[in-house]
């Protein structure tokens, strides 16, 4: 009997808790010992989770393990297996109060017009850094958002990859 398709449950439903489990199961050749969220905010991916997780954000409001900036991390090199990287990805939302994403996903920082209301500018420091504090068999795993703002559809993924191959990544996109 041919094996059944089974899509990853957070593509269809469910929660990133469970897609990031899978991919951490499948992507990597050792389990990862030491895993970075380097953007952790409330720690929704971790949920149910019993890997070793160092959480760190840049606000302390979020109550990570560790307050620092992931554009200037605190670590030595080779440090981690495994590095997750949510960024903020939703450009500014104007005055509709209905999509508070500020609230919802702990966006604090607004984005400017000269950074074409994106934040794109943040991934090339961010990937150096990632790329730093990474063994050599280290992966980095990076949930993007693409979108449209002002009538312009924002390549947000491109951006991230590019960034990160000229950091010396190879990047898959999945």
């Amino acid at each position: 009997q041919p094996a059944q398709y089974a899509p990853l449950a957070s593509v269809w439903e469910g929660e990133d808790a469970e897609l990031l489990e899978r991919l951490l199961d499948f992507y990597p050749r050792q389990r990862p010992d030491r895993i970075l969220d380097a953007t952790v905010n409330g720690g929704r991916f971790w949920r149910g989770s019993t890997r070793p997780v160092i959480g760190m954000d840049i606000e302390w409001a979020h109550r990570p393990a560790l307050v620092a900036d992931n554009t200037c991390m605190p670590f030595p090199g080779d440090a981690f297996d495994a590095v997750v990287y949510d960024p903020p990805h939703i450009p500014n939302q104007g005055k509709d109060k209905s999509k508070d994403f500020n609230t919802r996903f702990g966006l604090g920082l607004r984005s400017s017009k000269e950074q074409g209301y994106s934040f794109s500018h943040l991934y090339p420091p961010f990937v150096r850094e990632a790329y730093r504090v990474l063994k050599a068999e280290g992966i980095l795993l990076c949930k993007i958002t693409d979108y449209i703002h002002d009538h312009r559809y924002q390549w947000a993924h491109l951006d991230l990859i590019q960034a990160a191959t000229a950091a010396g990544f190879r990047a898959c996109d999945c």
